[in-house]
């Protein structure tokens, strides 16, 4: 499982023009699922983000966690694209959705984040908080 992490200062998913949620501050995550990939991984994956120190301190240094700040998490399955061979990327790792929605679900639940709709054609704003911007894999 990956995890794209973005910290914001807010963003927001639509999907054909409407605004499907929103958040202020915090961070957007784009998770992929992988081919395989369990609710342990799931868990895992959740317990890590909501304790990545990516915030800062009340002396400047990312030294905090997301607190009270929200989380708008989008599925993402291109994370498992790979084009290390050719132009056109492949994306054989990635789960399908009869096994990627659960735990793509089970993710946004762990960590009460706002969600997107699986398998939508979704457009998503953001404004970068730094940037800070991470890959994290379980």
């Amino acid at each position: 499982m990956r995890a794209l992490v973005q910290r914001v200062s807010g963003a927001s998913v639509s999907v054909d023009g409407e605004t499907v949620s929103a958040i202020g501050p915090g961070m957007v995550v784009l998770l992929g699922v992988r081919k395989g990939d369990t609710e342990a991984e799931a868990g895992k994956i959740a317990t890590k983000l909501l304790k990545l120190r990516v915030f800062e301190d009340d002396d400047g240094r990312m030294n905090e966690p997301l607190g009270d700040r929200e989380i708008l998490c989008i599925s993402q399955f291109t994370l498992y694209g790979d084009a290390r061979k050719g132009n056109r990327p492949s994306w054989i790792e990635a789960a399908g959705a009869d096994e990627a929605e659960p735990l793509y679900d089970l993710v946004c639940k762990e960590l009460g984040a706002k969600k997107g709709i699986f398998g939508a054609d979704m457009k998503v704003e953001l404004v970068n908080d730094g940037p800070v911007t991470l890959l994290v894999e379980i």
